[in-house]
């Protein structure tokens, strides 16, 4: 609904003793060490899993199950440090990944441990929900409610709560929203320049995805540099095959790239990022392609894997690119110049940036993007430290930019870890439950 938001909690703390785990205070809150939170991130026909320790954040097991609803579906299973195992499901359902997921629990040695909660990756929450939230029925037919805003991830993620009620119909859940993240943004930066009606019938607007990595490393960043989130202007950029980038004033999300849907903003894998919205009408008459034909292409066939002919991996489209290839070589320039005009652009929100993060398969390991984009953003202060990114600030902490007076900007790389991040929201969603004496 257009206007009602709803925060039942606060956020998760943004103080961690080590840079990834919970502090002693909130291990305490959630419950002890042995506690496991099973996270799901379920799609239409696949649920990647994982299962920690609510206290230390140590993974007991992750994997996937995938191909469901087929004759080949399949369950691979990693239990951590130890073996991977492999096995076929077919006709296999979410209901069937979790059931035998927590199978799976006494083989890991763990049989003894006890399951606090499930946490899910859920990907709109509308306006409505600004904070990670206890499944309930309203909870679930709100999301529902959103199916019509994210098609093709809202039922897929209802479908993996849906199979843990009938596994485990007493265990409690928790919804994390990837836009609550960015439900701070203003409305100029949120608001698109369409009839009024639009927005208040139909909730056209900026919602902006991407938010559980942005919110973890936007948190990440502020420990390494030892400063308070309160005091820190950041842009954050996840670059994988999705692609987003946020400005991040003071620890809350005030501007973003993606917009109503995840199609908007960077060039991505596949899809296309921005476009003049007039394209649709003009290749509808010029092809007689539809409307769902001409989206699809825009999300599946765009991007750097229509720009370079080669594919939607950068790290095909770089060797390429090295290698003379002339498509790929633009491809790169265009992903490149995007990225570093969305960042400048998004430095307008902050009025002031103190460091530049990157994260995403991407952002982790390009170091040829990361120089380019730092050579594009020079005049905001950033200077390449060589070495530094060849290493991917593996010997300087995260830090891939040099450190002198007169380059006052630093650019990190910060590892994402979206599971983790939903598993701290959930063991903090349930004991605040427990404690405020909700049941359910």
């Amino acid at each position: 609904m257009i206007g009602h938001r709803e925060a039942e909690v606060s956020e998760a703390p943004r103080t961690m003793a080590d840079g990834r785990g919970p502090t002693a205070k909130s291990q305490a809150a959630a419950g002890g060490s042995g506690d496991l939170v099973l996270v799901l991130n379920s799609g239409s026909s696949s649920v990647k899993f994982a299962l920690l320790l609510s206290g230390s954040g140590e993974r007991l097991m992750g994997g996937i199950g995938e191909r469901l609803g087929t004759p080949e579906a399949l369950l691979r299973v990693q239990w951590f440090p130890a073996a991977a195992v492999e096995e076929r499901l077919p006709g296999g359902t979410h209901r069937t990944v979790v059931a035998q997921v927590l199978d799976h629990l006494g083989e890991a040695g763990h049989s003894g441990a006890h399951l606090l909660g499930a946490g899910h990756r859920v990907v709109h929450g509308g306006e409505r929900f600004t904070a990670s939230i206890r499944v309930d029925d309203a909870v679930i037919a709100a999301v529902r409610s959103f199916s019509h805003l994210a098609p093709l991830h809202n039922p897929a993620n209802l479908a993996g709560i849906e199979a843990v009620q009938a596994v485990l119909p007493d265990l409690p859940q928790v919804a994390v929203f990837d836009t609550a993240f960015h439900q701070t943004m203003p409305p100029h930066a949120f608001r698109y320049a369409v009839p009024e009606e639009w927005y208040t019938r139909y909730g056209v607007r900026r919602y902006g995805f991407h938010g559980i990595s942005h919110r973890f490393v936007s948190e990440q960043a502020a420990v390494m540099l030892g400063r308070p989130p309160g005091k820190l202007r950041l842009v954050t950029a996840h670059l994988g095959n999705g692609c987003s980038a946020t400005a991040v004033r003071d620890g809350v999300s005030v501007d973003t790239t993606m917009g109503l849907t995840p199609l908007d903003g960077l060039v991505m894998g596949t899809r296309s990022g921005d476009v003049d919205p007039g394209l649709l009408s003009y290749l509808a008459g010029r092809t007689g392609m539809g409307l769902d034909e001409l989206t699809r292409a825009l999300n599946l066939e765009s991007g750097l894997e229509g720009l370079s002919g080669v594919g939607n991996d950068m790290r095909t489209v770089e060797a390429a690119a090295a290698g003379g290839n002339e498509r790929a070589r633009l491809a790169l320039e265009v992903f490149v110049h995007r990225l570093s005009k969305a960042i400048a652009g998004l430095v307008v929100g902050l009025q002031r940036l103190d460091a530049l993060v990157f994260t995403g398969g991407i952002g982790e390991n390009s170091a040829v993007v990361r120089s380019l984009v730092l050579r594009q953003l020079g005049f905001l202060g950033l200077a390449e430290d060589v070495q530094a990114n060849a290493d991917h600030g593996r010997r300087t902490g995260g830090r891939i930019s040099v450190v002198t007076g007169s380059s006052p900007v630093l650019a990190l790389i910060v590892p994402t870890d979206e599971e983790l991040l939903i598993a701290r929201d959930t063991a903090r969603v349930i004991a605040a439950g427990r404690l405020s004496g909700v049941t359910s």
